[in-house]
């Protein structure tokens, strides 16, 4: 093999990794040589976010956002100090991030890392002024509508559930400015959207065939940053919808002003259209003066009294002190004023709309095949806009001849777009070429596989053992595989259970466990837990993400059987299991037996001792017991439920031994699968803590060793018990 050009790293990777290089270094230099400007900026931002916390935003977040069954608390000495020094460091860093690559914006031109555009600074202060009013008016829908509504819910959800809101400072300012600052960058949606049409980096006409997935995608995005509940999900994605929709008319009309700015004729519109302007500025005068005169501002203060409200509107006589006479003409002048811009706004956009089917027209044309357009005859615009099929039946010469002809014509935009656009299109068909191929191939590939994986072990026998990451990679790939048909039905099974335990739980039947459970614990030690103060919630969603991890757990226990039952004859024929499916079902019912078993004596006898035990020694230390509903919920789940699940672990293996379908022998040889799944389960479904995941990891690698023992004592290590097959695993 030749060596050229061959290495741990191809030369486009180092051209990357060394422009990124020079990028960070001359970020540093800069950062070096402008650094008093940059500090200054950094200690400006700091000190006025610590301040703004101090005497402004918190005392506001507090008396407008925390209901009335909910406290604050801290939960150690330095939360407020370290929580004001941390949004500080966070406000300096933005104020300062500005100031640095103002600075380095020459160095990167000089070595050519950025391109030299040319901006004016108009053009930089109306983004900016179009960026913070977008991002003024998220936050604005944030504060005075979406948390205050998601406070109340989440606050009298936890107290339904007999939870007491007890909010750590610090988790309760982070939550909200985290979700303020998620919304303020969702509202620069429409700027965003029309950035890339205008700059052609997504074209317009891709945002707008694609909103069924930017839909998907707002309510995946919402998904992570709000609780996950269908109320405050279509909180979130209601008005991103909307920002969606007036995004795709803001980039319709800068797409439309680039392609064609000679079609947009405002000015004709008007002066076709100006006796309706004039009539609407008219009667908007008029509604105004009929508002002062015949009481329509009394009216509506009377309407604002109605419905509780405190806010009054005063009348424009008592704004400007003068006359009601001329405070109705001020007022019918201010209605005008508001009409004329409507109309005006909208007669903008008819002329742009019909600028737009315009450009359509004349540069697209209609023709009845769309891979016939000329495009000898289109602008640089029109054949970005041309469809694929007329650049699919182009030829590498052809395209090449096009380009040529426009660079002649000194349009070098067209001859590059020509280029962009042949070179795009004819990537895409060798794409789904490879795809098709690849497809063909696969479905050839499982019509031999089971005779094909006889024949590999013969090679991989001599060069992977069993236990080679080959050997599991090409045995797990196949069995795997063999659940795509039934992905459907597992998927449906893990939905409805997860659906319908989160429901139970959701709606009382997290409180019927918490006061059945209380009610079982000694009667000295139960008055710590009246009044719904025990256990509290340190975060606004900890009890919805608990019943959600719950309801995943549960929900996963109860689909094994159904994943089990589907891929055991995948299993079968890579000689892992053996023996009759039917007996998974048998396995099934006492999978159940023994979770309920289990289940009802940590229930009733282990985890009250133990909670009982644990309180005792705080009350003996003389402390208050305040336990979290992550902590005490998860210690109950793991007394009981936890109890049943390490049950059924020895159960099953001895159930799966008898009936052929995994024999001891398997079990024993791959130990190693199953103690590292438990140790992989319990990261995911347990709290960010060390200590818990091996609570619930380490228990469940000593049942399964107990399990190969209990093996070994029946079957004499191996040598009798279930089928010959399984003996001679």
């Amino acid at each position: 093999m030749s060596s050229s050009g061959s290495g741990p790293i191809d030369p486009s990777t180092a051209r990357t990794i060394e422009s990124g290089r020079q990028t960070l270094g001359v970020m540093l230099r800069t950062a070096q040589s402008k650094l008093q400007h940059v500090f200054i900026a950094f200690v400006v931002g700091l000190i006025g976010g610590i301040m703004a916390m101090r005497l402004y935003v918190w005392p506001k977040l507090e008396e407008d956002l925390l209901v009335e069954t909910a406290n604050v608390i801290a939960q150690t000495p330095f939360d407020v100090i370290l929580m004001q020094v941390k949004i500080g460091l966070f406000t300096g860093a933005a104020l300062a991030i500005p100031v640095l690559l103002y600075h380095a914006r020459e160095p990167l031109v000089e070595r050519e890392i950025i391109p030299d555009v040319s901006v004016s600074r108009l053009n930089v202060a109306l983004v900016a002024l179009v960026c913070a009013g977008l991002a003024s008016a998220g936050v604005a829908y944030a504060y005075f509508l979406f948390f205050p509504l998601m406070f109340e819910f989440l606050a009298s959800n936890a107290v339904g559930a007999g939870l007491a809101p007890k909010y750590s400072i610090v988790k309760w300012t982070e939550f909200i400015l985290f979700l303020a600052l998620s919304f303020a960058l969702a509202a620069q949606l429409p700027l965003a959207v029309s950035a890339f049409s205008y700059s052609g980096i997504i074209p317009y006409e891709t945002f707008r065939d694609k909103w069924k997935y930017a839909v998907v995608g707002i309510f995946a995005f919402g998904a992570f940053f709000s609780p996950p509940d269908p109320f405050t999900q279509i909180l979130w994605a209601s008005p991103l919808i909307l920002l969606y929709g007036l995004s795709l008319y803001c980039a319709k009309v800068v797409v439309t002003m680039k392609r064609g700015r000679e079609h947009v004729d405002v000015r004709g519109v008007f002066r076709e259209r100006w006796n309706r302007v004039l009539g609407v500025g008219v009667l908007g005068f008029a509604a105004g003066y009929a508002t002062g005169q015949y009481g329509g501002i009394e009216a509506f203060n009377a309407g604002l009294e109605f419905i509780g409200s405190s806010v009054r509107v005063p009348t424009v006589s008592d704004v400007l002190g003068v006359d009601p006479a001329t405070g109705y003409l001020v007022l019918g002048g201010a209605f005008a004023v508001v009409a004329l811009t409507a109309a005006a706004l909208y007669y903008t956009y008819v002329a742009i709309d019909r600028a737009a089917q315009q450009v359509a027209q004349s540069r697209l044309g209609q023709p009845e095949n769309p891979g016939d357009i000329d495009l000898d005859e289109l602008h640089a615009a029109g054949v970005r806009a041309a469809p694929p099929e007329a650049f699919a039946s182009l030829t590498e010469d052809e395209a090449l001849s096009t380009a040529n002809r426009a660079l002649e014509a000194d349009d070098d935009e067209k001859a590059q777009a020509v280029l962009d656009r042949f070179d795009e299109v004819h990537a895409d068909l060798d794409e789904e070429a490879v795809e098709a191929e690849q497809a063909a191939a696969d479905e050839e590939s499982n019509t031999v596989q089971s005779t094909a994986a006889g024949m590999m072990d013969a090679f991989t026998e001599e060069e992977t053992t069993e236990d080679d990451i080959g050997g599991y990679y090409y045995d797990i790939r196949f069995v795997f595989s063999s659940l795509r048909s039934r992905a459907f039905r597992i998927v449906g099974t893990f939905m409805a259970l997860m659906v319908g335990i989160f429901g139970w739980l959701y709606y009382g039947g997290f409180r019927e466990i918490r006061d059945n459970f209380i009610a079982r614990i000694p009667a000295d030690v139960r008055p710590l837990a009246t009044g719904g103060e025990w256990p509290i919630t340190l975060h606004p969603v900890e009890a919805l993400v608990f019943q959600v991890k719950i309801s995943v757990v549960l929900a996963a226990i109860g689909t094994l059987p159904v994943i089990i039952y589907y891929i055991w004859p995948a299993l079968s024929d890579r000689g892992w299991v053996t023996g009759d499916r039917r007996v998974i079902a048998v396995w099934g019912g006492g999978l159940v037996g023994g979770l309920a078993l289990g289940s009802y004596l940590g229930y009733s006898f282990v985890a009250p001792e133990v909670i009982s035990f644990l309180v005792y020694d705080a009350l003996d230390a003389g402390m208050v017991i305040s336990f979290t509903v992550s902590t005490f919920a998860w210690m109950v789940f793991l007394l009981t439920v936890g109890i049943g699940i390490l049950v059924d672990i020895p159960v099953t293996m001895v159930l799966f031994h008898a009936g052929g379908i995994v024999s001891y022998q398997t079990m024993r040889r791959r130990w190693r699968v199953p103690v590292i799944s438990a140790f992989a389960f319990s990261a995911l479904v347990t709290p960010d803590s060390l200590y818990t995941m091996l609570l619930i990891a380490l228990p469940i690698a000593i049942m399964y060793l107990v399990g190969l023992a209990i093996l070994a004592v029946v079957t004499l290590g191996g040598r009798r018990g279930g089928s010959a097959s399984t003996r001679t695993a």
